[in-house]
């Protein structure tokens, strides 16, 4: 499915009924009913009855399909309304007492992992956190690209942000994209995919070759005060949530792909204290 099949499919009329939802989320995961079937361990003919309204299925069975089909937390409990439940998953605001165990963890993370940097956003892609290294890194960047929401995404496109300052543009701009469309095809989000087809129309240069089977990551290499920096990335997500807000929150930490970027972080932490 690509990101067009998922907004025409955002687009249209919201089902009616769980087993509307249950089909679209089997398709999106191009499953027959067979296979779905077999994993949730039900006959594909009750699946059937199921997902064409003639038999409604017990909580724990819209729970068990939907975990079954990788769906997000946030349409689990979509699912579960449909079906004329209540909804089994929270989503409460990361400063709530009771995330305050996760927040610690987040904050203990990024500030661990200077003098390099590191930040937290939401589904959405909008920062939620971000060490100390993160800001001058952004330096120069206009003030209005900068207000809150802050999208990471779009600063790494615009360019009067990041995309002016980025050596390597075509290749990381690309890698972002497709992450993104692969964000789009297991979510369906309406605004991830508006955020898809509004990054895919700024001009970007298209990537010359495939990365080099030489490579071990695409690096993220930024020109600052006439030098390169070069980073690679990684991302961590919790494990095990059960809290809508945990689930789509990623940490992105950045690492050095050089000895002079390496440096570079070095005395720009040193210049923080």
């Amino acid at each position: 499915m690509n990101a067009n099949t998922a907004s025409a499919r955002a687009d249209a009329a919201k089902p009616a009924h769980v087993g509307d939802h249950l089909r679209q989320w089997r398709q999106r995961r191009h499953l027959s009913q067979l296979d779905l079937a077999g994993d949730a361990e039900i006959s594909a003919r009750h699946l059937s009855f199921v997902e064409t309204g003639r038999a409604a299925p017990s909580r724990d069975m819209v729970l068990k399909l939907a975990e079954r089909l990788d769906v997000p937390l946030r349409e689990r409990n979509v699912l579960l309304v449909a079906a004329g439940y209540a909804p089994a998953f929270p989503q409460r605001s990361l400063e709530d007492p009771a995330l305050k165990s996760a927040r610690a963890a987040i904050d203990q993370v990024l500030s661990a992992h200077e003098p390099n940097p590191a930040l937290a956003y939401d589904r959405h892609w909008n920062l939620v956190s971000a060490n100390r290294m993160v800001m001058p890194l952004l330096k120069s960047i206009p003030p209005r690209l900068l207000a809150q929401p802050m999208n990471i995404l779009r600063l790494a496109f615009h360019p009067e942000a990041l995309a002016s300052r980025t050596v390597n543009l075509a290749e990381w701009c690309s890698h972002l994209l497709e992450r993104l469309h692969r964000q789009c095809e297991a979510t369906a989000d309406p605004e991830l995919i508006s955020l898809y087809q509004e990054l895919k129309a700024y001009r970007i240069p298209a990537r010359s070759a495939p990365p080099s089977a030489d490579n071990v990551a695409i690096p993220f290499k930024l020109r600052l005060d006439g030098e390169t920096l070069s980073f690679i990335s990684t991302t961590m997500i919790f494990g095990t949530p059960v809290d809508i807000t945990l689930s789509e929150l990623a940490l992105e930490t950045f690492f050095p792909a050089d000895d002079l970027t390496a440096e570079r972080m070095r005395m720009m932490a040193a210049s923080l204290k």
